[in-house]
C-alpha cells in the first residue's frame, strides 16, 4: 500500500531533522500533532538543499543542486518521488497548497551559495527572503491549513520572524561560513575588520525584528503557537549569548546552546504559555 511509504517518508523526514537541529526538533513537538510531518517534510526538504551547498566539498555541488530542483519539480508534477524527503515535500505542498513560487526562490538562494558574491544590500535582502522568509511561508501554510485570509495577515510576521532567525545564523555560522565556505552575507562588511561597533549595527536590526516577530506568534493559530514560541525563545537565547561575545570572537568560535539549556528553555516556554503571557 502506497500509506506505507508516505508514512516511511514522513519518517524519513523527521529522522533528518532530529538529526540535524536539536532546537528545531523540540519546537516541532510541541505543535500540534497533526501539524508536525507536514513541517517535518519541509524542514528535511531545506535541510537536504543546504547540506548540498554547505557539506559536500568532494562532489559536484552544482551538479547535485541542478538535480535536486529538476527532481523537486518533477516529484510535484508527477505527485510522486521515490527519494522519502522529496515525496513527503511534495506531498505537504499539494496538500496546503504551498505556492511553488517560495520554492524558486529558495532554490535560489541556495544556488547564490555556490558562487562568490560580495554582497551589497540588495543582494544581502534577495538571499535572506529565499532562504529564510520563504521557508517560513512554507510553513504558514501549513499553520493556517488553507485559510488563505489568515495566512495575509500573518504572512509579514512570518517572513520577518525567518529573516531574524537567519541573521542569528549568519553571526553564529561567522567563524565556520568565512573559514571553510569562504562567505561573508553581511552587506558590505570585510570579516578581517569586523568590531563590536559593526556587530551592535547588526544586533539592532535583529532586536527589532524579534519584537515584532513577536506579535506575530502571539496571533498564530492555537495548534503553532507553542511551538513557533518556543523556537523563537531558543533563538533569542542564543542570540543574548552572541550578544556577550566580543566581535573577536565570533569569528573564531561557533556559538552554541546546550542541550540541557534547550530542555530549561521548552520548560520555562510552556509555564508561560500555560500562564497566558503570550
Amino acid at each position: 500500500m502506497k500509506k506505507l511509504f508516505d508514512d516511511l517518508s514522513y519518517k524519513v523526514s523527521r529522522e533528518a531533522t532530529k538529526q540535524y537541529s536539536t532546537s528545531f526538533s523540540l519546537g516541532i513537538m510541541a505543535l500540534s500533532p497533526k501539524i508536525r510531518n507536514p513541517i517535518y517534510a519541509v524542514y528535511g526538504y531545506v535541510r537536504l538543499a543546504d547540506e548540498i551547498v554547505d557539506s559536500f566539498h568532494d562532489y559536484d555541488k552544482h551538479k547535485l543542486l541542478s538535480r535536486y530542483k529538476a527532481e523537486t519539480f518533477e516529484a510535484l508534477e508527477e505527485k510522486i518521488s521515490l527519494n522519502p524527503i522529496l515525496q513527503s515535500f511534495q506531498e505537504t505542498v499539494h496538500r496546503y497548497k504551498i505556492d511553488y513560487s517560495l520554492i524558486h526562490q529558495f532554490l535560489k538562494s541556495m544556488e547564490m551559495d555556490l558562487q562568490k558574491i560580495d554582497y551589497n544590500s540588495e543582494l544581502y535582502k534577495e538571499y535572506i527572503v529565499g532562504s529564510a522568509e520563504v521557508v517560513g511561508l512554507m510553513c504558514l501554510h501549513v499553520f493556517t491549513e488553507g485559510n488563505t485570509e489568515e495566512f495575509e495577515k500573518l504572512k509579514p510576521y512570518a517572513m520577518i520572524l525567518g529573516s531574524a532567525f537567519q541573521k542569528v545564523n549568519f553571526l553564529r555560522d561567522m567563524k565556520d561560513d568565512y573559514q571553510v565556505l569562504g562567505r561573508c552575507y553581511f552587506p558590505n562588511v570585510d570579516i578581517s575588520y569586523f568590531d563590536n561597533t559593526v556587530k551592535s549595527h547588526i544586533e539592532k536590526e535583529i532586536e527589532e525584528e524579534f519584537k515584532t516577530a513577536l506579535e506575530g506568534i502571539k496571533k498564530l493559530p492555537g495548534s503553532a503557537r507553542f511551538g513557533v514560541y518556543l523556537a523563537y525563545r531558543y533563538y533569542v537565547s542564543l542570540f543574548r549569548k552572541i550578544k556577550r561575545t566580543s566581535a573577536s570572537n565570533m569569528i573564531n568560535q561557533r556559538i552554541r546552546i546546550s542541550n540541557g539549556k534547550k530542555l530549561s528553555l521548552m520548560m520555562s516556554s510552556y509555564v508561560q504559555y500555560k500562564a497566558s503571557l503570550l
